[in-house]
């Protein structure tokens, strides 16, 4: 029996050479800087209009028409913030929002993933024809008038259904989850047939599961479009009370923020008119930008998962 010697084993580690490092080659060296120093300048690109729409939310009257406002505020007030968020009916919009894309955005899922699922079956009867017809309507629609009188003719206006049905389906979203489903590997589902698994539990227990990166995709899709869209409320619905917010802001910009239907005095009004767009465009996209970053790692993968084959 050979007993090990640890001091030898040892010397023989302090023997082994240390890995070299393998230096960059200057070409590579020269790419990374200029890669470096061309995203820093998208980046600066990209984030200078929102800085500086958020400063012009928080900057004077003046200090706005006059040109000065750049990335930091001049003149700082809060006073369009304040006048705007005192008004009951802006949370009341704004709750109406929150319920219209959440409620919009479960029914799109649930339509989406399950008719992606059904024609990315290539052995599906019918399967191309129920293609055409999804890919028609991203090219043909009826158009505005016969679309508000369906509506209308359905008992929907001012309802939520109005607001959440008419668009339940993205084509768009509807192809990119039907090329992903294509991509699963159909061994799991056929072990799990062999297992007694039915088609419901396949869906609901094997590929629900795997496609976490593109169902997060969709959602955010989804949610931005129903959060940020305006026009189905403004055709469909007439009571103040159930407009979403972005039609509230919307009327302030058209020309709702005189001081009699903000009952603000006249220089307050002419403070909401120069700062009106900047405190809009900050409200309505700040619930986006705080969702963005917990799903943007799903944004990423999703979208590719989605556009490429085997």
């Amino acid at each position: 029996m050979t007993v090990a010697d640890p001091d030898r084993a040892t010397r023989r580690v302090a023997a082994t050479p240390p890995t070299r490092r393998v230096k960059d080659s200057r070409g590579y060296q020269v790419f990374r800087v200029v890669n470096v120093t061309v995203l820093l300048l998208v980046v600066g690109l990209v984030l200078y209009p929102f800085v500086n729409i958020v400063a012009q939310s928080f900057s004077s009257e003046g200090a706005i028409t006059s040109g000065q406002v750049n990335l930091v505020p001049r003149g700082f007030n809060v006073e369009t913030y304040r006048l705007v968020m005192s008004d009951s009916l802006f949370w009341v919009n704004y709750r109406n929002t929150v319920v219209y894309t959440v409620v919009a955005t479960a029914i799109a899922m649930v339509l989406t993933t399950t008719f992606a699922y059904a024609i990315s079956k290539k052995d599906l009867k019918g399967r191309s024809v129920l293609i055409g017809v999804a890919v028609f309507t991203m090219f043909f629609n009826g158009g505005l008038i016969p679309n508000y009188v369906l509506i209308n003719e359905l008992g929907m206006t001012n309802t939520l259904w109005a607001i959440v049905l008419p668009n339940a389906i993205s084509v768009f979203n509807l192809l990119v989850m039907k090329a992903f489903f294509e991509n699963l590997p159909a061994e799991l589902e056929e072990a799990a047939s062999i297992d007694g698994l039915t088609t419901y539990g396949i869906f609901f227990r094997i590929v629900l599961p795997l496609s976490k990166a593109v169902i997060a995709t969709m959602v955010l899709f989804y949610a931005v479009f129903f959060w940020n869209s305006w026009f189905q409320a403004f055709l469909y619905l007439d009571r103040a009370e159930l407009y979403p917010v972005t039609v509230y802001l919307r009327n302030m910009i058209a020309g709702a923020t005189t001081s009699t239907s903000m009952g603000a005095s006249a220089d307050d009004a002419a403070q909401v008119a120069a700062n009106i767009q900047a405190v809009t465009m900050v409200l309505t996209v700040l619930p986006i930008i705080c969702l963005y970053p917990f799903l943007q790692k799903y944004f990423v993968s999703g979208v590719m998962l989605g556009s490429v084959k085997g």
